[in-house]
């Protein structure tokens, strides 16, 4: 690459889980990109990162351990589509206003078209332009690298739905995805687990958490707080 190419400042959307380490690993090693910041959607009612159910400190621990700044978006407890979006908004100001050569935002989005199609759109219309580097890739592969790659993460959160509740709070190992029914991705793409990722190659250090409270919300989900120390 020659000296003088551009190259381009992003934002990532960072929900703390192995997508979005595995994307920002991607970023990070690609001379064409600079990553100005990580943007979290935080609820400020449970003091938590939204759908993943991760405490705040274990957030802002892992920004601290990538070396990145962090932008929080807060949200209510419950939120409708334009409290959300409205939130994001004016989240995105925000980040232009510490950020003005920057208007790009980076996902960790595999293969699900619906869910790429509204990111752009909600982008879009702030005059914003997503970044997909992990798009298209075979989840399956993926999962096992990031294993591989030498990456700690546990199970936060279990859609019981889709997956037996008893897989929230195990650790994401090669033994985990042995045992997962073919029906799940084993990147969980389809919601049916997220993850919290607490050392790996990009952190300058590991998050020591243990196993805390199990709550199951709305039926559905089975959360399995971690706590860190």
């Amino acid at each position: 690459m020659s000296a003088l190419a551009p190259v381009q400042p992003v934002v990532v959307s960072w929900s703390g889980g192995k997508d979005s380490t595995l994307m920002l690993e991607r970023l990070l090693a690609d001379p064409r990109v600079v990553v100005r910041a990580l943007v979290t959607t935080v609820s400020s009612v449970y003091d938590r990162i939204s759908i993943h159910g991760v405490r705040r400190s274990i957030l802002r621990a892992q920004a601290d351990a990538l070396g990145l700044p962090l932008h929080e978006v807060l949200l209510g407890a419950t939120v409708t589509n334009d409290e959300y979006e409205l939130a994001f908004a004016n989240g995105l100001q925000t980040l232009v206003e510490a950020y003005p050569d920057t208007r790009c935002m980076a996902f960790g989005d595999l293969f699900l078209e619906d869910v790429r199609a509204y990111r752009e759109a909600l982008i879009g219309r702030h005059g914003w332009t997503g970044m997909y580097p992990l798009w298209g890739e075979a989840t399956a592969p993926l999962a096992r690298y990031f294993v591989d790659r030498g990456y700690v993460a546990t199970l936060s959160c279990v859609d019981t739905q889709q997956l037996d509740g008893a897989f929230a709070g195990r650790v994401y190992d090669h033994t985990l995805l042995d045992a997962l029914p073919l029906s799940v991705d084993p990147c969980g793409e389809r919601g049916e687990f997220h993850t919290c990722v607490t050392a790996g190659p990009i952190f300058t250090r590991a998050i020591a958490v243990t196993i805390g409270e199990r709550v199951l919300r709305d039926d559905r989900f089975q959360y399995c707080d971690l706590v860190d120390h």
